[in-house]
């Protein structure tokens, strides 16, 4: 049974149409969706870490506002949570942490050689995630 779904968010079409997809799959099992948008970060330091904190709170705000655009009943059902690092390595690390029984994410459609310039995350997390995966196009 999906009680526990995951969707990586970064506000495009198709990660808005998984997140639609993931409401309707919680709302069918009593479930819950964790909805993670994730901010690749290059360079660090203590100055990029403390601007780090102060943009997740907001942007962890603004996250749950658009949510709330989307699917008016979010509260009840939905968690956000802002996370740094590499999509794919935060994403699967998200469901050991939140044991997380399915993974639901949009596929941007890039193009063959921006998909090798810069890899795929949908591609990635479908290579090693343990839990289904569905990818919204």
């Amino acid at each position: 049974m999906l009680k526990h779904l995951l969707v990586g968010y970064d506000g495009s079409e198709s990660s808005q149409q998984a997140f639609r997809l993931a409401m309707e799959m919680a709302r069918a099992n009593q479930g819950r969706v964790l909805v993670a948008s994730i901010l690749q970060v290059v360079e660090g330091g203590d100055t990029c870490a403390l601007m780090m904190t102060e943009t997740a709170e907001q942007r962890t705000r603004d996250l749950v506002d658009e949510l709330k655009a989307i699917a008016p009943d979010t509260s009840s059902l939905v968690d956000a949570e802002i996370a740094f690092g590499s999509p794919g390595d935060v994403l699967l690390s998200l469901v050991k942490q939140h044991h997380i029984d399915h993974i639901v994410i949009g596929h941007t459609g890039r193009g063959t050689l921006a998909r090798w310039l810069l890899g795929s995350v949908s591609d990635d997390v479908l290579s090693r995630a343990h839990v289904p995966v569905t990818v919204v196009r």
